[in-house]
């Protein structure tokens, strides 16, 4: 079955952010097939102009030169025509700076999930760094009280879907339809 293209007049970056196991990846992928963009994933960009993994360049060289590292990154992969759908890392737009980029240069759609769900992806690997060795759900729990503030600046917030990433990325198709929808009143 062939992609349908949505009639969405969006020219900017649409750029993903939320907590680890809410699905930027995989949403973000089928959300840029069903737009027609290219996708790109910030920390995949990150380990191939590093040549490292996320977790080794965190581990060796710590969270202020990842930080800065990850700025340049996501500026290089905003810059990109035509627009592209962007996954971030979970802290990515914890970082200040990267938040203010993301916020001028994108539309910014926050993935928000549940404790349950969170914990239940999470479990399923053991490749996320800040999850190793800990209570995930204590962990989680508290990424949530910290971060939800911050990634409630996004542009759109977007509960994710129980079951199959296409409920997901359904219910952004709809929220950007809705946001484009405001954009124009608003002229």
């Amino acid at each position: 079955m062939k992609a349908r293209l949505m009639p969405l007049h969006i020219e900017k970056p649409i750029a993903l952010v939320g907590l680890m196991g809410v699905g930027k990846t995989t949403v973000g992928r089928r959300l840029a097939k069903r737009l027609g963009r290219k996708f790109d994933d910030s920390d995949d960009a990150i380990e191939q102009a590093s040549g490292r993994t996320v977790a080794g360049y965190f581990r060796d060289h710590g969270e202020a030169d990842f930080r800065s590292g990850e700025l340049r990154v996501i500026k290089r992969l905003l810059e990109e025509s035509p627009p592209l759908v962007l996954a971030t890392g979970g802290g990515a737009f914890i970082h200040p700076p990267t938040r203010n980029i993301l916020k001028e240069q994108a539309i910014v759609v926050w993935l928000k999930g549940d404790l349950d769900t969170l914990v239940e992806r999470v479990s399923r690997n053991d490749k996320r760094p800040l999850l190793r060795g800990v209570d995930k759900r204590q962990k989680m729990r508290e990424l949530m009280e910290e971060r939800h503030p911050i990634y409630a600046e996004a542009h759109l917030k977007v509960k994710i879907a129980r079951g199959p990433h296409l409920r997901t990325v359904n219910r952004v198709v709809r929220a950007l339809k809705t946001y484009q929808q405001m954009s124009h009143v608003a002229e």
